[in-house]
This record gives C-alpha cells, structure tokens and sequence, in this order.
C-alpha cells in the first residue's frame, strides 16, 4: 500500500504559531519574511525593508509606553537606558532565535548558502518588520500585545547585560577618547534625615545631565542617567550616513 509522504509545515503558519498572532491579510506576512536577496532574484517580488522601517517606529512607541506604564518611578534617563537595551540588536537577535525565525525568512540563493538565516542583522531586521506587518494587519492593540510579548520575554535577559549609569557614561565617553565625565553637586536641600542632592555631569567643559538623589550616589546616577538620555536623543536624530 502507497504511504503519503507527509507535507512539510507551511512557513506563514509556522510563523504565526511563534508569535501568537494570526494574519487577516497573509500577503503582510508573506511580505516581512520576504529578504532583499529573495526579491532580487525574483520578479515583480517585494522584499521587507519597509515593514522594518514601519516596525522600527512601532517597536520603539511599544516599548516606551510599556516600560512608562510599568515603572512609574523610574526617571526619563532610566526609562531611555532600558529602552535603548529592550530594542537593541541583541535583544531582538535573541527573540529571533528563540521562535526560530531564521528558518522563516524568504532567502536568495546565495544569501541561503552563506548562512544568511543566522545573521544577526537579518533576523533583528525580519522581527522588526513582522511587528510592522502586525500593526498594519491588526492595528495598534494588536502590535501591542505582540511586542509586549517579546517584551515580557526579553527583558530578563536586557536587564542582565545593562550596566549602572555611571559605568556605562564613563565606557562610552573612553571609548571615543574624550576627557571623563565630571561629577559636582551642586545644591544639597532638606533636613539631615530626609536630604535630597543635586548633582549635575559636565562632558567637555558642558554640561550634560542633572540628577537628584537621597545620596550624592544616587544623584550622581541621575544625572549620568540624564546625560545618556542626551545622547541617545541626539543619535536618534542624527541623519542616516551616506
């Protein structure tokens, strides 16, 4: 008796199963696991860099108003550093490799054989534009909750790689061989017991961040944590090279 040779997975809901999400429109999906390299080699193919673009921007407002929602007491410099870390290219290779999305994505033939699935920049890229495709598939809640669940899972592992403000201004500002941060107080307020200090950093003879804290320490991190929130502000809106 002739025994079926049974189908492989289909990739679409293959992909859905991953992320929790189920497609209205499949040619959205189809479309964020469509590489470069697989529509140059094809005809009249579109590929995914303008769902990464639109899920960029997307994972970016999530993330914000996740981590606002969830920390309250959190100052902005804090908020920008565990921001800066949830989105970064590592988190969202991490994420990629747990749901297995390599597998997923539409490849050139080269690309394929060079190992393009395991790319980092690939996969952080694909995972961009399927929250892309989710938002315009299902809109802002729908994003929201796929994204809050990449959250959810990746924030363990951000929040181990993320260093105290302090050490992380100091390594960023050695690493580009300019002068070290320097720290002053400069007002120290309120009763012995219940004292709040002013701290403000200078970067270049400027200053770049102020901080209030119970403790010189902590006020000392605020403003750190300020002055990276500075940064991180000015390198987003610096134009794109070339």
């Amino acid at each position: 008796m002739h025994e079926e040779t049974p189908s492989s997975p289909d990739p679409s809901s293959e992909c859905e199963s991953r992320i929790g999400y189920r497609f209205s429109d499949r040619r959205l999906l189809a479309l964020a696991l469509t590489h470069r390299s697989f529509a140059n080699e094809q005809r009249d193919v579109e590929h995914n860099e303008r769902l990464e673009f639109l899920g960029d921007a997307v994972l970016g407002l999530v993330t914000a108003d996740w981590l606002f929602g969830r920390y309250p007491e959190r100052t902005e410099g804090e908020l920008a550093l565990a921001k800066a870390a949830l989105v970064s290219e590592r988190s969202l290779v991490l994420f990629a490799e747990e749901i297995e999305l390599g597998g997923l994505v539409r490849l050139g033939a080269l690309e394929a054989r060079s190992g393009g699935g395991g790319k980092g920049t690939l996969l952080a890229d694909a995972l961009e534009a399927l929250f892309g495709a989710i938002f315009l598939d299902g809109g802002w809640q729908a994003a929201a909750e796929a994204v809050g669940r990449f959250l959810a899972w990746v924030e363990p592992y951000a929040a181990s790689e993320r260093k105290d403000p302090k050490t992380e201004l100091q390594e960023r500002i050695q690493a580009s061989g300019r002068p070290l941060p320097v720290y002053s107080i400069v007002s120290e307020e309120g009763p012995e017991h219940d004292k709040r200090f002013t701290c403000e950093v200078e970067l270049d003879g400027e200053a770049a961040g102020r901080g209030v804290g119970r403790t010189k320490k902590e006020a000392q991190q605020q403003a750190a944590a300020a002055a990276l929130a500075r940064m991180e502000s000015a390198s987003e809106s610096e134009p794109p090279a070339g």
